[in-house]
């Protein structure tokens, strides 16, 4: 591993998902239909990389 890319590294995939729920959520509150729907999913993908990550560790 290369010197500087170690916080890259650790942090990516939580600023991602930290990304995605902001986003979800703002989806969720300025609109309806189709927004809401994608909010769902918006806010979904951090409930199943947990479940994901929980079910990896146990194994």
């Amino acid at each position: 591993m290369k010197k500087g890319n170690g916080l890259r590294a650790i942090f990516a995939i939580p600023l991602l998902l930290a990304i995605v729920s902001i986003v979800g959520l703002v989806v969720a509150l300025t609109g309806d239909g189709v927004r809401d729907a994608a909010s769902w999913a918006a806010l979904a993908i951090p409930v199943f990389a947990v479940g994901w990550a929980m079910r990896a560790r146990r194994t």
